[in-house]
């Protein structure tokens, strides 16, 4: 009596030895594939359907027992599964290699429509699989009409795989895909706008869930979709006066995918994706864009109008990093130093740069173009420490005020105040081990983040500086943040103050009762931090960096109105008395309860609570005495 094979259900329940487990399959394949065969030749359609599905059946469902069998199993198992798999796959090559086979259309579409993901699962094996599972795809993408392998094959890159299997799937896939683009020969752009939001769909979804483990089968990921923009690079050049939409959207493609690259947890991303990077910019120069484009993002906004027709809505909004992506193009070429790169670059990048630093809102433009990379939490810090690299180049050193007061920077304010917020959550968030490598290390970051945000904030209009730094501190969240702000705004007072005693007259808001216009400013910043909106006195210690950063710049102030021309002219007697009762005195008490109280512990942690609030408490005094001295001359 012969023996019943039991069924793939009972296979996949039952814990038995991975080559077991397999060993039912290949006879179970063989007598699918005869009865397909005999079906088709019989014209009987129904029973080919039944029987093509009876061998995805098989191969989904031995992959589906072999990925379930990975965990925990040593390499002589992965091995005995590799080769499982590999004579299913060759069971299924042999059978279409077979003279009949290629003849019989009807067969081949009948398993075109079933098998590339069941096959694509079993590729992602060890050894050979993969490319016994390629050389399958390939057959059904030669032999089959390519209009439909592209919907089928959308559809197995559209089903769910788990990782990290499920990449090398997608590779074999994407390849796959990539082949039949090239066989394509008309409605290019139909079909390109069927299948690159599956790609990009995969691309986005695989890169969230990949880990640094993943890292030689992301990049494989990365390389295949280049392969899909390769395609289509050559639609692009083998079609007549180049089409406009398609090269737009090839552009688009690319800046995604480097915006994804960009994303991806690798252990040396730099030395990892440097070159799938560097691949991708060859499709920009296709699609017509240049470096200047790319820094202003005035290439992605007129790929994005040429391509923002109605119908294209839910198209485009597959693109949705392709500013990230522009950005990052230029900070990729000057973070990497492969001479072929550099060679690529060359002259092309610095004209660029020199032309974008020539043209004031060029530069703005450019400058708020990074803020989507500072200000995401997926960049790497790597990217984000270049992309302040490439913000200082930007920006230069020489800042005429007389030109910059001329500027209508109304249409930058909104985006600018972003751009300084993002560099601001770089400085409070970025991770200390980046910058104390060594003691001179974290000093130099310190002072370059800090000098930076000035430079950055010294390009804005003096009459419009105010309002982005009262912002700012407005907003801020960061007592430490907020005392560097304070200190900027110290230097704008001081700045001014100098200039009117060079020009030797009087600003007018030295006239009469009024302030200078910086020093009314400063004033009510000053009473922001002293005295908060929300009521009562700061909170101290917590805020004890910020509380001394408002109250120098409050004695600042009182130092200058004691000088020259302008002693005693700064302040009203209302104003010298409100500072005194209502900013100082209610603090004074409340320092000192806090300092006595911490004085008792001996930790490290309380010893530097009580030198802040000495702090505190000295600056304090100094501004108490100088408004009580005021007050008697008043």
């Amino acid at each position: 009596m012969n023996a019943v094979e039991p069924s793939a259900a009972a296979i996949a329940e039952d814990p038995i030895t991975p080559a077991a487990s397999a060993a039912p399959y290949p006879g179970r394949l063989r007598e699918a594939l005869t009865a397909l065969s005999e079906a088709c030749e019989s014209g009987n359609f129904n029973a080919s359907e039944t029987a093509s599905f009876t061998i995805s059946d098989i191969l989904d469902t031995a992959a589906g027992v072999s990925g379930e069998l990975d965990d925990g199993s040593d390499d002589s198992q992965d091995a005995s599964r590799s080769g499982a798999s590999e004579v299913l796959l060759r069971e299924v090559l042999e059978f279409l290699s077979r003279p009949s086979s290629i003849s019989n259309q009807m067969a081949l579409d009948a398993l075109s429509l079933v098998l590339p993901k069941p096959v694509a699962k079993l590729g992602a094996r060890m050894g050979r699989c993969r490319d016994v599972a390629a050389a399958i795809l390939k057959f059904f993408v030669t032999n089959c009409n390519p209009r439909d392998m592209l919907s089928i094959l959308c559809e197995a890159l559209d089903a769910p795989m788990e990782l990290p299997n499920g990449l090398s799937s997608f590779v074999l896939l994407l390849d796959a895909l990539a082949k039949v683009f090239t066989l394509i020969q008309r409605r290019h752009i139909e079909q390109v706008k069927v299948a690159l939001p599956v790609v990009l769909k995969v691309m986005h979804a695989t890169v969230s869930e990949c880990v640094e483990e993943h890292g030689s089968a992301a990049v494989d990921l990365f390389n295949a979709a280049h392969g899909v923009g390769k395609a289509i690079q050559e639609m692009c050049i083998s079609m007549f006066n180049k089409n406009k939409d398609l090269c737009a959207i090839l552009g688009l493609y690319s800046l995604q995918n480097i915006a994804l690259v960009s994303r991806s947890r690798q252990q040396d991303i730099l030395s990892a994706c440097g070159s799938v990077v560097f691949q991708s910019f060859r499709f920009l120069k296709t699609s017509g864009f240049t470096y200047r484009g790319l820094l202003t993002g005035s290439d992605v906004t007129a790929a994005t109008v040429e391509l923002s027709k109605e119908e294209d809505a839910d198209f485009m909004e597959h693109f949705s990093f392709a500013m990230d992506g522009a950005a990052l193009s230029v900070v990729w070429t000057l973070m990497h130093d492969d001479k072929d790169m550099s060679k690529y670059a060359g002259e092309e990048l610095e004209l660029a740069v020199k032309e974008v630093q020539g043209n004031h809102m060029e530069k703005w433009e450019a400058i708020n173009m990074l803020k989507y990379v500072l200000s995401s939490i997926h960049y790497p810090w790597i990217i984000k420490s270049h992309s302040l690299n490439l913000m200082l180049i930007l920006s230069g050193e020489d800042h005429v005020e007389e030109i910059n007061n001329h500027v209508d920077f109304t249409c930058f304010a909104h985006r600018i105040f972003e751009t300084l917020k993002a560099i601001e959550s770089v400085m409070i968030a970025a991770p200390m081990a980046l910058v104390r490598k060594k003691a001179f290390a974290a000093l130099k970051k310190a002072s370059t983040l800090n000098s930076f945000f000035l430079c950055v904030i010294s390009m804005v209009p003096s009459s419009q500086r105010f309002d982005i730094l009262h912002g700012l501190v407005n907003n801020s969240t960061s007592p430490a943040l907020t005392a560097i702000l304070l200190d900027l705004v110290r230097q704008e007072v001081s700045r001014e103050s100098r200039q009117a005693d060079n020009d030797c007259i009087e600003d007018e808001g030295f006239r009469g009762n009024g302030l200078p216009r910086w020093a009314s400013h400063a004033l009510e910043l000053v009473e922001l931090i002293l005295r908060p909106p929300e009521g009562g006195p700061p909170c101290l210690p917590d805020h004890s960096e910020q509380v001394i950063s408002a109250l120098n710049l409050l004695r600042f102030i009182l130092i200058i109105d004691s000088r020259g021309q302008r002693s005693a002219k700064l302040f009203r007697k209302e104003t010298l008395h409100k500072v005194h009762s209502e900013w100082l005195t209610p603090l004074r008490p409340i320092a000192e309860q806090i300092q006595l109280e911490n004085e008792k512990d001996a930790d490290e942690i309380t010893k530097q609570i009580v030198c802040m609030l000495n702090l505190v408490q000295l600056v304090l005094y100094r501004c108490i005495e100088l408004v009580e001295e005021k007050m008697k001359g008043c």
